[in-house]
């Protein structure tokens, strides 16, 4: 059994970002000698998500804006009256509610399986952040 782990660092911009890792995630899985396991994927955070969805730039932008829709930033939440960080961020661990904090890709034949149209996304739903993490860890066999 190989086991394999690594971290990847981000920097998001806005207050809701989608961030198409794929490429990152595949260029680590080259690396990591495994034929055939699981892939996980794990957002560090309470307010980041990971996803699979399509690389559309239009479905994306329905995506931020069903986001903004389902949990208004100015909602009356109780978390804003004495937020832990100095941060007024109730909208985006509500929104969290929906997401994934990780995702399960398995590994056969020395590939990662995803769907025709899927991609991994790191969903940053309190930025913008200087820095995020995300892990991705590597399980199987040679």
């Amino acid at each position: 059994m190989k086991i394999s782990h690594h971290d990847i660092r981000l920097r998001t911009e806005a207050p809701i970002q989608i961030i198409d890792v794929t490429q990152q995630v595949k260029d680590l899985f080259a690396d990591s000698g495994i034929r055939n396991g699981i892939c996980t994927v794990i957002s560090r955070h309470t307010t980041a998500c990971v996803n699979l969805n399509e690389q559309e730039p239009m479905l994306q932008r329905d995506m931020l804006t069903h986001l903004k829709r389902l949990v208004p930033r100015d909602g009356d939440y109780l978390h804003n009256e004495n937020p832990v960080d100095g941060r007024d961020n109730a909208h985006s661990h509500l929104m969290g509610l929906f997401m994934n904090a990780s995702e399960t890709i398995p590994i056969v034949d020395g590939a990662l399986i995803l769907g025709t149209w899927q991609s991994i996304f790191f969903i940053e739903l309190d930025g913008p952040r200087p820095e995020r993490r995300l892990t991705v860890h590597f399980m199987g066999t040679d």
